[in-house]
């Protein structure tokens, strides 16, 4: 028992100092830094009277778990959102463990203080990850380029290979868009990319289709101004997922900030062809607009092509939607590396081009 206290506590305080240190130096988050040291400090201290029966029965050199766990990758985690979880879930687990056997030790009162450890730990989990959620959306278009599916453009390609030569070519933001499949194919499809974005640390937005998003726990959904409102959007999908709204003016730029829009599509700038119902461009005017007055994230979207990207990301566009210019390309992934260029030398000055 004392050998399963000593692993527990140390897994424990392991897993602690990890969700400590990327709250301090991570998010910058005093609060939860100090709790979270608070915790690891309480955790140790409470069992310091059987330091030395924990430390003469420690045997690490012969723990067959280190050989089982050199053995397999599931302990492997692409990005901060799994690192969160598991390390929460490495601490409630480890206190359950050493409540359990501190009552075959004889120290029934003593598990009754780490019982007490772990529900405040769930509590400050869901603190924990409620401010990470925001930094997510927050962050969620800190990228330069916007990649969003349409099969019919995609010469004979379907989605699933484009969207493995976008991650390929370090796209960070994908949105599925498909108007005229059945159900069920869009289904199979999205499930398909969502595995393959959820390797890759890829953000995965779905256009419209709230049902699939939520059945394949994509990362966002992406509506337009005659879609379900946003409210009841948000009380299907919850907190965690980020909303995106189509927006043509500032008046409807201004609506989805008091809403509750976690980013907005801001366009279309030029005359686009890609949607059916789309309306008359608004123009460079409107963009500039939301780069003075606003403070939401969002993505230039509407007829952008190569050869105006530039007039686009002069105007204080940092994140820049494509479709057909990159779906329809011969080589997505050189087309995507000469656009980023273009994007990247507009941001150091250098708009020549």
């Amino acid at each position: 028992m004392y050998r399963i206290i000593d692993a527990n506590i140390n897994r424990v305080s392991e897993g602690l100092r990890v969700l400590e240190d990327m709250a301090r130096f991570y998010y910058h988050d005093p609060q939860l830094t100090e709790e979270l040291k608070q915790m690891r400090h309480r955790v140790r201290k409470i069992v310091n009277h059987l330091y030395v029966d924990c430390l003469s029965s420690r045997d690490s050199t012969h723990d067959i778990g280190f050989d089982i766990s050199q053995k397999n990758d599931l302990d492997n985690k692409h990005h901060l959102r799994e690192l969160i979880m598991g390390n929460f879930k490495r601490v409630q687990e480890g206190i359950r463990v050493v409540e359990e056997a501190l009552k075959i030790a004889g120290y029934y009162e003593l598990s009754k203080t780490y019982e007490k450890c772990r529900y405040e730990c769930y509590a400050v989990e869901k603190r924990y990850v409620g401010k990470f959620n925001k930094r997510i959306k927050r962050d969620v278009l800190d990228t330069d380029l916007y990649c969003i599916t349409a099969e019919e453009y995609a010469k004979d390609r379907s989605n699933v290979e484009i969207v493995q030569a976008m991650i390929q070519a370090g796209v960070k933001i994908i949105q599925y868009r498909e108007k005229n499949k059945k159900m069920m194919d869009k289904y199979e499809e999205c499930k398909k990319i969502r595995a393959l974005t959820w390797a890759a640390g890829v953000t995965f937005i779905i256009n419209d289709d709230v049902d699939i998003a939520l059945l394949v726990k994509a990362d966002g959904v992406h509506i337009g101004q005659q879609d379900l409102p946003i409210e009841k959007v948000r009380e299907l999908v919850g907190d965690e997922m980020i909303i995106g709204l189509s927006t043509h003016s500032p008046a409807q730029a201004q609506d989805a900030v008091k809403r509750g829009a976690d980013y907005i599509g801001v366009g279309p700038i030029f005359r686009t062809f890609t949607k059916k119902d789309v309306c008359d461009p608004v123009g460079l005017e409107y963009l500039e607009y939301v780069v003075e007055k606003l403070d939401i994230p969002f993505v230039a979207i509407g007829g952008i092509k190569e050869h105006n990207v530039n007039e686009v990301a002069n105007r204080g566009a940092g994140c820049i939607a494509m479709v057909t210019e990159i779906v329809g390309a011969d080589n997505i992934g050189k087309k995507i590396k000469d656009v980023k260029s273009i994007i990247e030398q507009c941001r150091n000055g250098d708009s020549q081009r």
